[in-house]
This record gives C-alpha cells, structure tokens and sequence, in this order.
C-alpha cells in the first residue's frame, strides 16, 4: 500500500505508467505528449517510454482516433489523448461508428480495447469551443463506456480500471481540475460503473459528478446546507451508472437533485432524474447549465458555471416542494 498527496493530473500519470511499465502493449498517442500534455498529465513519460510508446501525432484528430481504432483492433492497447474534449468532436465517425459498434457488428471477433482522454467542462477564459461538457453524447452510444473521475484517487483508480477493461472507454477529466490535489491510495480499486457516498442524509438525495463534486463538497463544508441533510453521491461513471445506490437513496429520502456542468437541456441528469422517477416515484429536480454557448467574459462565463449558492437554492426548492 502506497498514500500520497498528488495532484489530479499526477495521478492519472502513475496510473499511465504503472499500466505502461506492466504491460508493453499499453501506449500513448495525442498531440503534445512528447512535452507532457497541455496540463502535465504526460509527464516525464517520453522520456521513461521513448517516441515509440508515447507518440506525438500530426494535429489530426480523426487521423489519431481512427489509428488508435486499428492499433487496438490489432492488439495494442492505446490511450488516445484529444486534448480537450470539444477537438474530438473531428473524430465523431471514429469514435461512435468504429470503436463502439466493432464488437456488435462482427460478433466479438474484434475488440476496441482503447482509452479515449477527452478533458471536459469549463476552462477559464476558454470560451465556447473549449468548455463543453458532453457527456451525455457519448452516454447515449451503445458500446462505448464512459468515466468522470472528480478526485485524485479516482482520476488514479477510474483510469486504471478502464485500462484494465478491454472495451472503448470515453475518459473524461475536467480541464479545471488538474491542479486539485489529494490523497491516494494506489491499494484501493475504483470498479467502472460504481458511485461513490459523500455524505449521508435523509432529506433528499444529490447526484453530481465530475466539477460539480467539489461544488457540492464545498457546500457541505462551509454548512450552507442549514438544517438540509442531503446523501450525496459522486456517480463517477455516467455509464454505466450506478443505479443501485441512486435508487436506493431517492426511495429512502423521496427526493431527487441532480448536478452537473453540462447544459440542463438533454444533459444526462434527464436520464438520471427518469429512470430514478421510474423506479422510484420520488420528487424530481434537475440543475445544470442553461442552454447557451459559455461566454468568454467572466460575467458571462459565470452564468454556466456551478456554485455554492446554486445547488443550495435547488436543494431548497426541492424541500420545500
């Protein structure tokens, strides 16, 4: 067992390389690796790897999609980085014509076994083409499994698991966490498709992932939920999700708040927020970002950001419903 405090993009590099260092057939392919990634998450690798195993690639996101397809259907095992997540949107056909449907269309002969590292959600200053959230896109696509790990030790135990997986992996960490810094375990296992209790409660339940877990953490530190005792869940995976425990805390506490950064409009809370109604029947509420592109002025930029005082006035309203 080995406890360190590292920062977000520390712990997906040691979990890259302790996948590398165990297998040969684990490899890196993206723009700007050669230099450690646009946050660092790379680092030190080319140099311990070699060009062979972390490769710079032309700026071609469909060219390095469609190569990771074929190396994976030939037995490597790649790790695709597309920067952030909004320049994957080049390599659409790749992703969800290719690597999700393979398996399906040719009877488990082929396997996709790739990690796709597709930074989301609001990066500071970035404006409208560098600050999606877009989960739900990928979500909605048979055969691809998708991650949203919100801390160190899972950005660590989320990516060494879906190294460990065998199928297409939509790997998503937000652009503004890089720097976050906590402690992890590397004896702990984080399984794909398992969400994580933050705090426990009775008055209603809240579901976030990804940024909108540090929100709702710091909601809860600085007590700006009063005499609200909310069970709080980082879903961690978006799919596949863990319906178990959502179900069994909207069914205990009979209400249901879900937060994330993506756009409210369709963004995968709907998903959640239904199929918990469903099973369930408890109160609904969803919070998410309104459906504009994000701005680049701060003021701007801020009314698609999450805060504090946004998921305590939801949780509010909900109660009081």
């Amino acid at each position: 067992m080995t406890i360190s405090t590292i920062t977000y993009a520390e712990a997906a590099c040691l979990a890259l390389r302790e996948a590398m260092t165990a297998d040969p057939a684990v490899i890196a392919l993206g723009e700007d690796l050669g230099r450690g990634g646009v946050f660092g998450q790379y680092r030190g690798l080319r140099e311990e790897f070699g060009p062979d195993r972390i490769i710079d690639t032309p700026i071609s996101e469909a060219n390095i999609m469609g190569s990771a397809v074929g190396m994976a259907l030939a037995g490597i095992r790649p790790v695709v980085e597309m920067r952030v997540i909004d320049f994957a949107l080049c390599a659409m056909d790749e992703i969800v014509n290719q690597a999700a449907k393979n398996r399906y269309m040719f009877g488990g002969q082929g396997r996709v076994s790739l990690v796709a590292r597709m930074p989301i959600g609001i990066w500071s200053a970035s404006a409208a083409q560098h600050s999606q959230s877009l989960e739900a896109w990928f979500a909605h696509m048979p055969g691809l499994v998708v991650v949203a790990p919100a801390t160190p030790a899972d950005n660590y135990g989320l990516l060494k698991s879906s190294l460990a997986s065998g199928d297409p992996i939509i790997y998503m960490e937000h652009k503004e966490l890089w720097g976050l810094q906590g402690e992890v375990d590397t004896a702990i296992e984080v399984p794909l498709g398992k969400g994580k209790k933050l705090a426990q409660g009775n008055d209603l339940t809240i579901v976030t992932w990804s940024r909108g877990v540090g929100v709702c953490q710091q909601a809860l530190a600085d007590g700006a939920f009063g005499k609200l005792k909310p069970d709080v869940i980082d879903l961690r995976s978006i799919w596949p999700w863990d319906k178990e425990m959502v179900f069994e805390s909207a069914a205990r506490t009979g209400r249901l708040l879900v937060v994330h950064e993506a756009i409210q409009v369709a963004g995968f809370g709907a998903e959640v927020a239904a199929a918990t109604a469903e099973a369930t029947g408890c109160k609904i509420k969803r919070l998410g970002a309104p459906r504009i592109p994000v701005g680049y002025a701060q003021i701007l930029e801020n009314e698609s950001r999450l805060s504090v005082d946004k998921v305590v006035t939801a949780a509010n309203s909900l109660f009081k419903a």
